[in-house]
C-alpha cells in the first residue's frame, strides 16, 4: 500500500509553507540574492512586504493549526483498505507535520536571529 497524505493535509502543509515563505521573503530574499552574488541598490526595495509580514504569519499559523486539527483532533474516517487506515501512514504524517512546523518556525523567526549573520 502506498503511504500518501490525504489531499486536505497536503493542502494545509503547502499553504502554511507558502505563507511562511511570504512572511520571510522580505528578509531572506535579499540574503539569498546576495549569497548568489546579485547586488545593487535595488535590493533595498525588496523590503516592501515588511508591513504585511504579520498577515503572512497569521496565515501560516492558521494553516498549521488546520493541519494540527486534521491530524490530532478530527477522528479518521476511512475504509479498512485505504492508506489512511494504516497506523504507519498517520505516524509519518505527524512526523512530516512537526518537521515542517520547525522549518516554518525558523523561517518566521529569521528577522530576529538573522541579524547575527550581518554583524
Amino acid at each position: 500500500m502506498a503511504e500518501t497524505t490525504s489531499p486536505s493535509n497536503k493542502g494545509s502543509m503547502i499553504g502554511a509553507g507558502l505563507a511562511a515563505i511570504g512572511a520571510s521573503v522580505c528578509c531572506i530574499g535579499p540574503l539569498v540574492l546576495l549569497s548568489l552574488g546579485i547586488g545593487g541598490a535595488w535590493i533595498s526595495t525588496l523590503s516592501a512586504l515588511t508591513p504585511y509580514r504579520w498577515i503572512f504569519i497569521t496565515i501560516t499559523l492558521g494553516f498549521l493549526g488546520w493541519a494540527f486539527y486534521k491530524l490530532y483532533i478530527v477522528p479518521r474516517q476511512c475504509a479498512p483498505e485505504e492508506a489512511c487506515a494504516v497506523p504507519s501512514v498517520q505516524r509519518n504524517q505527524r512526523i512530516i507535520f512537526w518537521v515542517v512546523t520547525v522549518f516554518l518556525a525558523a523561517l518566521i523567526a529569521f528577522p530576529w536571529y538573522g541579524t547575527m549573520f550581518f554583524e
